[in-house]
């Protein structure tokens, strides 16, 4: 494990023990989030933010202004450490952290379900509700359609995958096949 995945943990357990007592750990969650994606998609602030002639004043500053109001100040003070500290690199491994966290907490699980066509909403509660009974867990679920699967759906919690797809079934059914004629 790397010092950043390391140090992003322990950025992470602080803000979440924060967010849990104020009760905003989802809103924190989502925060963190959008924060991440409108960094990583604008490549002209990941240049100044990362540029170390740029006092953190500096970035802290243009950082605060373009994002007044739209953070709340538990993630504001966290991004504020974090530039103060030259730790911006982080940023993305302190989401990741603090999705665990908050999942152990709270008994939240994230699940990816694949499927060869778009899911409704009904569809995603049975598919969240079928796997939270077998996980234990509150399923948070998103789908994705993906052409290549036959039929059937792809369930993926953490790093579990369930393969219920009609080509999984065929490869499973295959192998037992095989498996009895090695005998």
């Amino acid at each position: 494990m790397s010092q950043d995945t390391v140090v992003a943990k322990r950025y992470a357990k602080a803000l979440f023990e924060v967010a849990f007592e104020e009760k905003k750990t989802l809103e924190v969650e989502e925060e963190l989030k959008a924060l991440v994606s409108a960094l990583a998609s604008d490549t002209d602030l990941q240049r100044f933010i990362s540029t170390p002639k740029i006092s953190g004043e500096d970035k802290l500053a243009v950082l605060k202004n373009t994002l007044n109001g739209k953070l709340s100040t538990l993630v504001i003070n966290t991004l504020e450490l974090l530039v103060e500290r030259g730790r911006m690199s982080i940023l993305s491994d302190l989401l990741d952290s603090y999705i665990k966290i908050e999942g152990e907490s709270l008994g939240l699980a994230d699940a990816t379900v694949y499927s060869t066509y778009k899911l409704d909403e009904r569809e995603m509660k049975a598919v969240a509700e079928e796997f939270g009974t077998l996980s234990g867990r509150t399923i948070r679920a998103a789908n994705v359609v993906d052409k290549s699967l036959l039929g059937g759906l792809k369930v993926v919690i953490g790093d579990t995958l369930y393969d219920g797809s009609l080509a999984g079934k065929l490869e499973r059914l295959e192998k037992s096949f095989n498996d009895k004629h090695r005998r």
